[in-house]
């Protein structure tokens, strides 16, 4: 049974891991035909009806990247308002742990991808609550995986 606000929207954040740390995979809008041209973000994505979350955060970053998840974390839950439609949404955010070697293939919505530190992809982010996630994952992740907690954030890759 659910409980509280269902779901809509799902933020995905693709990472890595490096000698030095985590890095992110910050994403820059198309200037032509999307929403916010120009504007570094991450994965989104609306979940379809009988969609989970997870399931959702899988399709997403493999149309919009053409990434496959190695490892997939919980990281948090955020709201929003769409001011647009009147909506208030509520955003399912995942740090997806992909293994070295893979070749990002874009979608139409982004015209540049970066691997950046999680530092750094605080700096260029758009979004104030992927920047707040950035944190969050940099902690639960510090040690390579969530640690303690890893048998609750961790999520069967679907």
């Amino acid at each position: 049974m659910a409980v509280g606000p269902v779901p809509t929207i799902v933020d995905v954040f693709p990472i890595r891991r490096k000698r030095r740390g985590w890095e992110l995979l910050t994403l820059q809008r198309a200037e032509r035909g999307t929403r916010c041209p120009g504007a570094w973000e991450v994965v989104h994505g609306r979940i379809e009806p009988g969609e989970r979350p997870e399931q959702a955060a899988v399709r997403e970053l493999g149309e919009e990247t053409g990434l496959a998840i190695a490892r997939l974390y919980n990281v948090t839950v955020t709201q929003f308002y769409l001011h647009t439609t009147g909506d208030v949404h509520v955003a399912v955010a995942f740090a997806a742990v992909i293994d070295e070697g893979f070749v990002t293939a874009l979608s139409s919505e982004h015209q540049r991808a970066e691997w950046r530190s999680l530092a750094r992809a605080k700096q260029v982010l758009a979004w104030p609550r992927e920047r707040e996630a950035c944190e969050h994952i940099a902690w639960l992740l510090r040690g390579g995986d969530a640690g303690a907690v890893d048998d609750v954030l961790r999520v069967p890759v679907c």
